[in-house]
């Protein structure tokens, strides 16, 4: 990828990878850049505007700061909500790799940064012999994991982190999205997952979620942590960085 670029994956699908996905775009909007969302594959669609379209599709289209359609956005979206590859049976349609990696290049011409999110978690099946983990490969981006903070986030995290670094890929960073502010020692697994992320990949935190009402890429966008977002894309450090 010639522009700065990033593939966010999660935990678990309804981590907030879309949230935190919206939110990188508007504060590389914020900082100036031409920011553009890319979800290869989606499953699920309803009707808005007079369309059928996945809602995290619409959530990307809607915090992108370039001139982009929904299409482009979102190029594979499938009305059935499922596994994308049991969508595709469903429906009697394939997922064509090539075409998804075009995309991802046609978008990168197009504007000055690009946030690619995954469907689903990490090791996500698109095809018979090829996986979500597979595009990223193909695609050579650094990761940024989102993890969902509830019981259990510590194991999940730390073997998604695992499976990344098995594939080659740069783990860049992570974020916390709080599930379920009632968790019990959530500090303290706050600060586990900080320390393992530390120990075992050198990855930053780059945010720390908490619920938001509403999740919007503006509210999510104050959370993350300038030095690091620079840091992540590529970007020169800003004196204001100091001062956070």
């Amino acid at each position: 990828m010639n522009i700065p670029a990033c593939f966010v994956t999660g935990t678990d699908t309804e981590v907030g990878k879309t949230r935190v996905s919206a939110g990188l775009l508007h504060w590389l909007g914020q900082a100036g850049l031409r920011a553009v969302g890319y979800k290869p594959v989606a499953s699920g669609m309803d009707w808005h505007d007079g369309r059928w379209s996945n809602e995290d599709v619409q959530t990307l289209h809607a915090a992108s700061t370039a001139d982009v359609t929904l299409d482009e956005v979102g190029p594979c979206q499938f009305r059935t909500a499922c596994a994308p590859h049991i969508a595709a049976e469903i429906e009697g349609r394939g997922i064509d790799r090539a075409a998804l990696l075009q995309g991802a290049q046609h978008l990168a011409g197009r504007s000055d940064a690009l946030v690619v999110e995954g469907a689903g978690g990490w090791c996500i099946p698109l095809g018979p012999d090829w996986d979500s983990a597979d595009l990223v490969q193909e695609l050579d981006l650094p990761v940024v994991l989102v993890v969902g903070l509830r019981l259990g986030c510590i194991n999940h995290a730390l073997l998604t982190a695992e499976a990344v670094r098995a594939r080659g890929l740069r783990l860049a960073g992570w974020v916390v999205n709080t599930l379920a502010p009632d968790m019990p020692h959530l500090a303290r697994n706050l600060d586990t997952l900080h320390h393992e992320f530390e120990r075992r990949f050198q990855a930053p935190c780059l945010a720390v979620l908490p619920r938001l009402d509403p999740p919007s890429a503006a509210s999510v966008a104050p959370f993350f942590h300038p030095a690091a977002v620079r840091a992540l894309f590529g970007l020169p450090p800003a004196h204001s960085d100091d001062l956070t």
